[in-house]
């Protein structure tokens, strides 16, 4: 089992064990059973005091995650299992935990498509909004124009066509680049990893707002990046924090999603962009500025992006259009100049030599068209509406101690709870009922934050959010009365 163990941090080493076993035992990457090493054993292999390793065990033990059995050893805390299924488990894979892997986690995956009914967990669009037939017709005429289409591999840095539309669309958001520096990638996923495997290597510090998207916290700790977290406010990442931070450590990269963040929808202020900016350029450092929603805004548009304050080549922008558009077609725009553009082109070669040309070339003709501009119209239409039924659901039936900011854009609504609730457990029971969403854990890159989840309102229709939203609320009831209960009960 690797854990990277950084010994110069400000987080005690007995955390970080506890940590990184969490995070693992949450992405699935150690299964429910498994045995982990003693004590002695993880002492030794990760060159730490004994006392060290005993207390990560035992934090893990009080909260529930592994079991000590005396005379056979310390295990991943299972479930009830069918005797059959554990027998299946015990019989054939065994061998391959002597396989080293560097994976450090990968929550995000576990909630991306998950098989119950009421999904709330991820970040999509109802398919139903988006322009399918369209872009279904624009395929077969593509095809029966050209049919080597499927033959023919596209540029690396993307196919110049649409290369050209990007740069139009970008335009009308105020967001300055060229044809020359726009990198096309399968969603803006990759385009994270190819920022994360060409700048930065174990120990190179990375600053992220907390809470943040958990696919950006799998890939910075996959490279054994030291993150550092800023909190964030309705004005999104303080800035005063930051500051400090800085002043204190040098990052080589800030990540920020500034509008509709992800997941709590708060706006960066045109402030605090500046501010944001000024630092980046102070301590030169890199800015990631990923901006997946600024289309879908429900009252005013959002400020200017960070990228349009820049004129040093310090932030690199990322937008996906997977989600506003086609997921299927897996686009993503990267946006850079300078030598940081020419290695992340390298990046990209090096990955996958390009990404696919028919999808590429599936989306040119609707991407500046009309058609894209009433769709977009449309999209903010369904998503309003789909938002004030959550809100009003909620507020007729979550019980006291639940708050939540109301977003003016994006697709995730942000609940807190009260502080001694754990929404890990409150999806087991969730589940039960057919229902997910995103536990706050998930969105935390360093400290755990159980007492928080996000809902997507994009995805269910309003029928199934209905039904959603009140089974929530009848699970947060249950688990308030339940604590009512254990405290009102007299020890003796």
């Amino acid at each position: 089992m690797q854990i990277e163990i950084h010994r110069n941090g400000e987080v005690p080493l007995s955390k970080q064990i506890y940590q990184s076993i969490v995070d693992r035992i949450r992405s699935g990457l150690l299964q429910e059973g498994i045995q982990l090493p003693s004590v002695r054993e993880l002492s030794k292999q990760l060159g730490v005091s004994l006392v060290t390793a005993v207390r990560a065990y035992q934090q893990l033990e009080q909260e529930g995650f592994i079991t000590s059995i005396q005379g056979k050893g310390t295990f991943v805390k299972e479930k009830i299992k069918a005797e059959e299924e554990r027998k299946e488990e015990s019989l054939s894979y065994n061998w391959q935990l002597s396989v080293q892997d560097y994976l450090p986690r990968s929550q995000f995956a576990r909630f991306h498509m998950v098989p119950e009914k009421i999904h709330l967990s991820s970040s999509m669009i109802d398919p139903g909004l988006l322009p399918n037939r369209f872009l279904e017709q624009e395929i077969h005429k593509m095809l029966s124009d050209n049919p080597r289409i499927l033959s023919q591999y596209g540029e690396i840095q993307g196919d110049v066509e649409l290369r050209r539309a990007i740069y139009e669309y970008l335009k009308g958001f105020g967001v300055p680049t060229t044809p020359e520096n726009i990198l096309v990638t399968s969603g803006s996923q990759q385009g994270i990893d190819l920022i994360a495997r060409t700048f930065v290597g174990p120990g190179d510090v990375v600053v992220m707002e907390t809470p943040t998207y958990p696919g950006a916290i799998d890939v910075f700790r996959g490279r054994g990046a030291t993150i550092l977290s800023v909190p964030v406010d309705k004005d999104g990442m303080r800035i005063d924090i930051l500051q400090n931070l800085c002043d204190k450590h040098k990052p080589k990269i800030i990540y920020t999603i500034p509008t509709f963040h992800n997941p709590t929808g708060a706006v960066m202020t045109s402030k605090r962009r500046r501010q944001l900016l000024d630092i980046a350029q102070s301590i030169q450092c890199l800015i990631i500025e990923d901006d997946p929603c600024n289309e879908i805004y429900f009252n005013k548009k959002p400020p200017a992006s960070i990228k349009k304050m820049d004129h040093n080549g310090h932030v690199i922008y990322l937008k996906g259009l997977s989600k506003t558009l086609a997921p299927g077609c897996r686009i993503g725009i990267l946006v850079a100049s300078g030598s940081i553009f020419n290695r992340l082109l390298a990046a990209k070669a090096n990955t996958d030599l390009g990404s696919p040309l028919l999808t590429q070339k599936s989306i040119i003709r609707f991407i500046n068209s009309k058609r894209m501009m009433d769709h977009l119209k449309k999209l903010r239409t369904a998503l309003r509406i789909r938002r004030d039924l959550v809100l009003e659901l909620l507020s007729h039936h979550s019980p006291e101690g639940i708050s939540w900011v109301i977003p003016e854009g994006g697709l995730n609504l942000w609940l807190s709870l009260p502080s001694w609730m754990d929404s890990n457990h409150l999806l087991v029971e969730a589940k039960k009922q057919q229902l997910t969403f995103l536990p706050g854990s998930a969105c935390s890159p360093v400290e755990q934050e159980n007492h928080h989840l996000r809902i997507c309102y994009s995805y269910m229709n309003e029928e199934l959010l209905t039904q959603g939203i009140t089974t929530l609320c009848n699970i947060l009831h249950a688990e308030i009365s339940s604590k009512k209960m254990s405290d009102a009960t007299p020890y003796f």
